[in-house]
């Protein structure tokens, strides 16, 4: 039965978002999303930074709704159990032009809302982050870090937990309306039917817009290349570090992650492609060149991976667009579309998918579930996991008990466990997401083929149908030894 009330185009953050939402009220809910699973192209590939909301327009929703996200993620992340640090963050300067760009940024973050900014002098900077360099600095205590991996996965199984169907590899190829008012949509895994469509496809949105009927918006890129270092130094830095902002640029930065490492970036590169992630050596020596000045402990025995993440940029017939696009058109009835959510669409991602729904309820009036579960539990962590409490959890059941990714010290059950996870998902990536394995220092060398074999085992597939993460990324063409 592919035959919904709602279906939401996207399963990043913001379709995942908009899912949860949804799953409030009596409604069959689907989302179509192209890729097989929810976070592999803007929502899994950026800065894992929450913003305090001050780097935005005064009037725009990327502003209040940033915001509203920032402030309420403590809630959030615990009932969704994702890891997250209000560790606050630094834009760091040295000259008497970035002080009065740093006095107009902290003005407009006031006026946004953002709460306790705070212009400081060099020793206070250093109090902070004694490792970073620089003469003053604007302070935003309520910016912080989270894993986004796992806040993608966690409202994607929140909203699945409450009764939304998530439908992988279903790229939509067409939306055609129907005489009765409803929706024909064709995918490249089969047709639906639904009253409503929510178009929340990100660097896809402009595509989906198009077959609903809405052709004003276009959509130009860059991307922006990280670095990922080390645990060994991630010691060395307490909480983000960035630049004086530009008008439309933040500036290449450095970031500690939730789980101990220090990404570097983004920089950012005009590009054509959608779908080329691929690093240049050029990109890493200009991201360690410029972030050198502001924090010096960049060097080469430390990198483990780098990463690279599109950065759309929206057009409209005025040109740039500068907000976020939240619309319902009476000239196309029964739709959602959101166009031009970028940064800091993570942040807001909660805020933006109320708004959405907002508009969907105002027309339909869809009553409330009697019941509604807002929370989620991910995959439990060994290493998390106090000696006491390990060797309990390897009485209850000794898979804990065998260590898989030793980098990260994963264990069997943990694998197993995310194997098996609520939405479907059978990816190496998915299973990467879900417990860090093959993403310690040796990056998978040690791991990789023992999850693939595991993989392979659970879920009945053939050598040749194991993915590392999109469509078409095999591991082996056959049996190897």
């Amino acid at each position: 039965m592919n035959n919904y009330d709602v279906l939401i185009v996207g399963g990043g953050v913001i379709g995942s978002a908009i899912a949860r939402e949804l799953s409030h009220y009596q409604l069959k809910i689907g989302v179509l999303e192209k890729n097989p699973d929810v976070c592999l192209e803007m929502s899994g590939r950026n800065s894992a930074v929450i913003h305090g909301g001050f780097a935005y327009e005064v009037g725009t929703q990327k502003a209040a709704l940033c915001v509203e996200g920032c402030l309420e993620f403590d809630k959030v992340a615990k009932e969704l159990d994702v890891p997250f640090k209000r560790t606050g963050k630094v834009l760091v300067g040295n000259t008497p032009e970035d002080m009065e760009s740093l006095k107009q940024t902290m003005a407009i973050g006031e006026i946004n809302g953002a709460v306790g900014l705070e212009l400081i002098d060099e020793k206070r900077l250093k109090e902070l982050v004694p490792t970073v360099e620089g003469k003053f600095a604007m302070y935003s205590p309520m910016s912080g870090i989270l894993d986004p991996f796992q806040y993608t996965i966690g409202l994607a199984e929140n909203a699945a937990k409450n009764g939304v169907k998530f439908n992988f590899n279903s790229e939509v190829t067409g939306i055609n309306p129907k005489e009765d008012g409803s929706y024909g949509v064709e995918t490249k895994s089969g047709s639906y039917t639904a009253k409503w469509i929510i178009n929340a496809a990100g660097l896809g949105a402009v595509k989906i817009s198009e077959m609903l009927g809405i052709g004003r918006y276009e959509m130009g890129a860059t991307r922006g290349h990280y670095i990922v270092l080390d645990k060994n130094v991630g010691h060395l830095l307490p909480m983000p570090v960035y630049p004086v902002p530009s008008t439309s640029y933040m500036g290449i930065h450095v970031t500690p992650t939730v789980e101990g490492n220090v990404t570097v970036g983004p920089d950012a590169d005009r590009v054509q492609s959608l779908e080329d992630y691929g690093v240049e050596k050029r990109n890493m020596e200009y991201l360690v060149e410029d972030a050198s000045t502001l924090w010096p402990h960049i060097h080469r025995t430390d990198f483990i991976r780098n990463y690279a993440g599109i950065q759309p940029t929206w057009l409209n017939r005025e040109g740039i667009m500068k907000d976020f696009v939240i619309e319902a058109r009476e000239e196309v009835p029964n739709t959602v579309n959101l166009v031009g959510i970028e940064s800091p669409g993570l942040t807001s991602a909660l805020p933006i998918a109320r708004k959405a729904v907002k508009h969907l309820v105002d027309r339909e009036k869809p009553s409330l579930k009697d019941y509604f579960d807002p929370t989620r539990e991910r995959v439990r962590r060994f290493s998390e996991a106090t000696p006491e409490e390990q060797q309990e959890l390897i009485l209850e059941n000794p898979d804990y008990g065998e260590i898989i990714c030793r980098c990260e010290s994963v264990s069997k059950a943990e694998v197993l466990d995310a194997i098996h996870n609520p939405l479907g998902v059978n990816t190496m990536v998915g299973i990467k997401y879900r417990t860090r394995s093959m993403m310690g220092r040796c990056q998978g060398g040690y791991c990789q083929m023992r999850i693939a074999q595991l993989l392979q085992q659970e879920k009945g597939l053939d050598v040749t149908e194991v993915l590392y993460a999109r469509e078409e990324s095999e591991l082996f063409t056959g049996r190897v030894r």
